[in-house]
């Protein structure tokens, strides 16, 4: 996407553009019909879970565990299979293909946000799983925690039960970490995660850089600490995606127990007054519900999880009276305090040819395509995230505000433009924006998209730590670490150096990291903007719970994906009655004094 809001697809990689755009004309026409089909009674379960991404994959594993559960587990998008077989999508299972699914609305909600006032008045492209696995499937495979200050500040903000304490034991409980079990690391979970290889001469610059800069090495970041520069962890097994998908649904697709149903669009949940009894959904243009003993249970993301309720009268009465749609609760909380970190890219040329720019040309691609098809090794094997870190601002910051990825290779709109020149780059964001955001319903049709609002950089403070963010970010890349490798800087550039230039910048070519979150935020009953409680149940209403990364109380410091299965695994423990595990008085690594930055 271009920074008026289009499309950009100029890679003959890319070309599909166009027949995305049609077959979106094509569903536009047939909602039409939409209303018109009749519909058909399907058997019951005791579970049905709406959404196959993260958080809904680790709840059809677990709850089909109990022999007396019968669940069924719907997902608007395919399989992450080729057809009716068991071969892999190599677009979704190659590491290194990540970006060849962001301009296909196969597997891809295609989301899009309003214009955004204070970024140009951008239109921002959010790119949100569609398929087994979720954004799982779509995602770079970085796999990140978040900081234990986060999860004791989701107590602190009324998440009963939810500091790090309690929820770290969960961490381990989903993850095999290549390294081995100890005290932070999981050893026999679905979760399969690896170390990124960092041995590479532009890995070891970027984590020498960060020392000469005076930030700490650590050799986990998501371990005791997270604070300074080292490997990244990443989601990827034997060279393959290791996505939700595949660690917790398809082991178990052979339970008699779990039902699945894919191209299944959900449209409304069914009530019998204030009790959840189902969800109406169509399939094949069909209209067909499906009803539910026990628990209805929404894990369609941070949009499609409030716009659900919001379809169903759960939300703002005021609104849902406007589009004529009954209010089953008035829960204004619905669609509200969504946040999302964003970053941008400081980029610079590389003057060894040692970057991805060579397996980039189609020359080699093939080559490298062949090999992971065959062996899934090489080049195609991985994300080549490898490093990163994260970085305190200023002093007196409790934590790490600032996160970083760094890529031997030049990403250029969302990766959907061929990259130009032999380069690197850190994309650098802030993990803790004070902005606020919000979304709301377009119409009463299931089929439109929300009104997806962010809201970015609404705060002085926001404007000011993006700011800072950059002139950090240039000073790492100035160590002597990068003195024989760094060229000319492609962005921001050498003539952008006041803070009104930066500023300037920073709204041109700022982006979301892809972590929208916090729409049905968990939080105590007296909260009255809290739409679940610390279960997940949805206040007001009897078996409906919501368990994805909407239910945050306030978004952690990095991404989602690992922190989204931490949060179905410990419900999916309430769900059948289990104590909560815990593992109290943990350590965690603080700075010997909050009064100096590094």
């Amino acid at each position: 996407m271009n920074h008026a809001g289009k499309v950009v697809c100029n890679s003959s990689r890319f070309k599909k553009t166009s027949s995305i755009l049609h077959r979106l004309h094509i569903r536009k026409q047939k909602t039409a019909n939409f209303f018109s089909t009749s519909t058909v009674m399907e058997k019951d379960f005791t579970h049905i879970i709406v959404g196959a991404g993260s958080a809904g994959c680790v709840l059809a594993n677990r709850l089909t565990e109990d022999s007396s559960n019968n669940v069924l587990l719907v997902e608007a998008g395919p399989k992450d299979t080729i057809m009716n077989s068991m071969r892999l999508l190599w677009k979704i299972h190659m590491p290194a293909a990540l970006t060849y699914n962001l301009c296909d609305d196969k597997y891809n909600w295609y989301y899009h946000t309003t214009p955004q006032k204070n970024v140009d008045n951008r239109v921002m492209y959010w790119p949100r799983g569609r398929v087994w696995g979720g954004s799982s499937s779509l995602n770079a495979m970085v796999y990140i925690r978040g900081h234990a200050f986060d999860y004791n500040r989701w107590q602190d903000e009324g998440a009963e039960g939810w500091d790090y304490d309690h929820c770290l034991p969960y961490f381990k409980k989903a993850q095999t970490h290549q390294l081995g079990a100890d005290t932070y690391k999981g050893g026999d979970g679905p979760l399969n995660v690896s170390r990124g290889d960092t041995s590479g001469p532009l890995y070891q610059a970027w984590i020498e850089a960060g020392k000469q800069a005076g930030y700490p090495y650590t050799d986990d970041l998501n371990g005791f600490q997270q604070e300074g520069v080292g490997p990244m962890d990443m989601t990827v097994h034997k060279g393959r995606r290791w996505s939700a998908a595949t660690a917790y649904l398809r082991p178990v697709l052979g339970r008699s127990n779990l039902q699945t149903e894919v191209q299944c669009f959900t449209t409304k949940i069914i009530f019998d007054g204030k009790k959840a009894v189902g969800i109406e959904c169509m399939i094949n243009g069909q209209r067909k519900e499906f009803r539910a003993s026990n628990e209805v249970i929404l894990s369609g993301g941070s949009i499609n999880s409030p716009q659900l309720l919001m379809l169903s009268g759960i939300g703002n009465a005021d609104d849902l009276n406007k589009l004529d749609i009954p209010v089953v609760e008035n829960l204004p909380g619905v669609g509200e305090n969504l946040q999302d970190h964003i970053e941008v890219y400081v980029q610079y040329k590389c003057k060894k040819p040692i970057t991805l720019y060579s397996a980039q040309q189609l020359i080699n691609m093939i080559p490298i395509g062949a090999e992971w098809l065959l062996k899934q090794t090489g080049m195609g094997a991985t994300t080549h995230l490898h490093a990163g870190g994260f970085i305190r601002s200023k002093p007196g910051v409790s934590h790490p505000d600032i996160q970083y990825h760094f890529l031997p290779s030049q990403v250029i709109d969302h990766g959907r433009v061929d990259p130009e020149f032999h380069a690197f780059q850190a994309h650098a964001g802030t993990m803790r924006e004070s902005s606020r955001g919000w979304l709301k319903l377009k119409s009463k049709n299931p089929k439109d998209h929300p009104i997806i609002e962010p809201n970015y950089l609404s705060t002085e403070e926001d404007i000011v730590d993006m700011r800072n963010c950059v002139k950090l970010t240039r000073e790492i890349f100035q160590q002597k670490a990068f003195d024989e490798l760094k060229g000319e800087e492609l962005r921001p550039g050498a003539e952008v150096q006041s803070d009104s230039e930066i500023d300037a910048f920073v709204r041109k070519y700022c982006d979301s990291s892809y972590h929208p979150s916090c729409t049905c935020k968990m939080g105590a009953e007296s909260d009255k903007m809290a739409v679940v409680n610390n279960e997940g149940q949805v206040y007001g209403l009897e078996n409906l719970r919501v368990i994805d990364a909407s239910i945050m109380p306030s978004v952690v410091s990095g991404n989602l994906n690992g922190p989204t299965i931490m949060i179905a695994e410990k419900i999916a423990d309430r769900l059948r009655n289990r104590e909560p595990l815990h593992m109290p008085n943990t350590p965690v690594y603080q700075p010997k004094s909050l009064s100096e930055q590094r």
